[in-house]
């Protein structure tokens, strides 16, 4: 049976590689031109990165209700409306450029949220027919399909983000800054929706029936009380918000210590590639060396990354310091994903899974909406900023390598009293 289920599990890998590759590229276009297009518009800049926070905020709100839809509609359904989600937003921050509205603009954040919501779960769903063994290749498989969006968007980014776009009456206004990138992803969500007819996957409580399950779902709060879930949950919004914390700061810090634009788009592509390139081998590692060792590794190489950061502001610096963190995401939150999917049951997932996602991305949102006040709003200049942002690293990798050395000892005690 799992040699049937691996089959159909490699074939939707496939169309969700794809999805991750074509429609993931609006994410990378987006954290590059969100803080941008803020400071444009914001009347302080301590409020330039309100967009990308705007963005998290709407995934963290999203999850709750779009998993147990999912679970009840099927996937497909939930990665429609992420779609429709992500295009709807696009064209309100487009009309705000339009308008110079900062409202305008974080309205369609908040709608974009939504796609990067439906986005998360495309690595749950390559889990969902996967054998035991297959899961963790499975989930890191679609991970990597983010390589071709690290690669496709940034470029992409860079051909549209400045194109000229005068209104049909008045044409000796001037041109609107990054109205292009947003335009340019409304078609991209239109298009890419349709990649989801593809799947071959279980129709809502087909997957997951409560009826037919031996012991009934435990509540959110039972599932916290369970060492495995938390110290998932813990590890990756560990991951995630240090990613977004020092991530969100970089266009402005790269821009702000002397390089340009298309600097700040490299920079962005070179974390993005990071991030995805491992995912060829993370479920790998994870099945020959255990989840718990995976996550720790992805957090010693978050921590080398701050502290490349804080070594200097030379672009090769923060190349290698966005490289760095690109990779220690990928171990933290893959393994941290691989991790949950082991500790609970098929008819849990839309409880876990929404529980997970807002959880991470409400730390997420936290961590966003930190990095433009300690970017813009320590020190006076973007050096100090750019300090700020990676000292604020230390406490919440000492908070994810506690819970893992506490994980460690728990499972010891019980299999000694077992």
């Amino acid at each position: 049976m799992s040699t049937i289920d691996d089959a159909r599990t490699r074939r939707n890998v496939a169309v969700l590689v794809a999805a991750q590759a074509f429609l993931g590229a609006q994410m990378p276009m987006i954290f590059v031109v969100g803080g941008l297009a803020g400071g444009v518009l914001a009347d302080n800049p301590c409020f330039a990165t309100l967009p990308i926070s705007l963005i998290v905020f709407g995934s963290m709100t999203t999850a709750p209700w779009l998993s147990p839809l999912m679970q009840r509609r099927g996937r497909r359904f939930g990665f429609f409306i992420g779609a429709i989600g992500g295009a709807i937003g696009a064209a309100i921050a487009a009309y705000g450029l339009y308008r110079s509205s900062f409202p305008l603009l974080l309205l369609g954040s908040y709608f974009t949220g939504i796609y990067m919501s439906a986005g998360g779960f495309y690595r749950f769903a390559a889990a969902d027919s996967a054998s035991e063994a297959f899961r963790p290749k499975a989930i890191s498989y679609v991970m990597a399909g983010g390589l071709l969006s690290a690669i496709f968007g940034p470029q992409v980014n860079k051909l549209v983000y400045d194109v000229s776009f005068l209104p049909v009456i008045g044409d000796s206004l001037p041109a609107i800054p990054f109205i292009g990138t947003y335009l340019t992803i409304i078609v991209m969500n239109l298009l890419g929706m349709f990649l989801f007819l593809f799947l071959d996957l279980p129709k809502g409580e087909q997957y997951s029936n409560q009826s037919t399950a031996p012991t009934p779902a435990r509540s959110r709060l039972e599932m916290l009380h369970n060492p495995t879930i938390l110290v998932a949950i813990i590890c990756a919004m560990v991951s995630y918000a240090l990613m977004n914390l020092v991530m969100t700061s970089t266009p402005l810090a790269v821009i702000g210590c002397g390089f340009t634009n298309s600097n700040a788009n490299d920079v962005v592509s070179a974390h993005v590639l990071a991030m995805f390139i491992p995912a060829f081998f993370t479920g790998h590692l994870i099945v020959r060396f255990g989840a718990p060792r995976v996550i720790t590794a992805g957090l010693i190489i978050l921590g080398f990354a701050g502290i490349t950061a804080l070594a200097g502001v030379t672009l090769s610096n923060f190349f290698v310091a966005l490289i760095l963190l690109g990779i220690g995401w990928n171990f933290g939150f893959v393994g941290a994903t691989s991790l949950l999917a082991s500790a609970h049951a098929p008819h849990e997932r839309g409880r876990a899974q929404g529980m997970n996602d807002m959880i991470v991305f409400g730390f997420v949102t936290i961590a966003s909406l930190a990095s433009g006040g300690l970017m813009n709003c320590s020190g006076g200049t973007p050096e100090n900023g750019w300090t700020a942002v990676n000292y604020a690293m230390v406490p919440f990798l000492m908070l994810a390598g506690g819970a893992l050395v506490w994980l460690t000892v728990n499972h010891r005690r019980l299999q000694q009293s077992s």
